[in-house]
């Protein structure tokens, strides 16, 4: 969290993450433009390191379900304050949110699911726990389970916000 925009930061911010998630494309960007306004280069940059533009429709909210998803769960946790005191409290709420919501926060898109469970491979593992535990449950109290074996949610095989329409897959 800035201050205020920065093109810079913002570039800066985008090569971090392309290569901390280990992408094959992710590199610092190896040329600037000349003679582009600041929107142009940063397009560039974002291509440079293998993000490109997706065609969303203007002012549609929910052309990121994911974004759009995480906002409303920070907006509604009972601790957001209705203002910040200062920059600073802002990045102490936003640091212990994003740390809350990717490590405890259990989410319904992805099998009641941690993000960094699924992100560090321990899914399918929690998964096949979970339905150990519930076979014990119903071996020793089927009558408790009207519907029958009770099954953990399902885990997703992708998750996509726009699906690629090549072979690719995004990692």
């Amino acid at each position: 969290m800035q201050q205020r925009e920065s093109a810079r930061v913002a570039e800066a911010l985008i090569a971090q993450a392309a290569a901390s998630s280990r992408s094959s494309r992710a590199r610092s960007p190896t040329r600037r433009p000349r003679k582009l306004d600041d929107l142009e280069a940063g397009r560039a940059a974002l291509a440079d390191l293998g993000v490109l533009k997706t065609h969303s429709r203007p002012y549609t909210s929910t052309d990121n379900p994911y974004s759009e998803a995480q906002f409303r769960t920070l907006k509604y946790r009972p601790a957001f304050p209705e203002r910040f005191d200062s920059i600073e409290h802002a990045r102490a709420f936003c640091r212990e949110f994003v740390d809350w919501y990717n490590n405890q926060h259990r989410h319904s898109g992805i099998g009641l699911m941690t993000p960094a469970a699924v992100h560090h491979g321990h899914a399918k593992a929690l998964h096949a726990e979970r339905q150990r535990v519930l076979t014990a449950a119903y071996a020793a109290t089927p009558e408790r389970f009207v519907r029958g074996k009770p099954t953990p949610p399902t885990l997703p095989t992708a998750a996509w916000i726009n699906k690629p329409t090549t072979q690719e897959v995004a990692h």
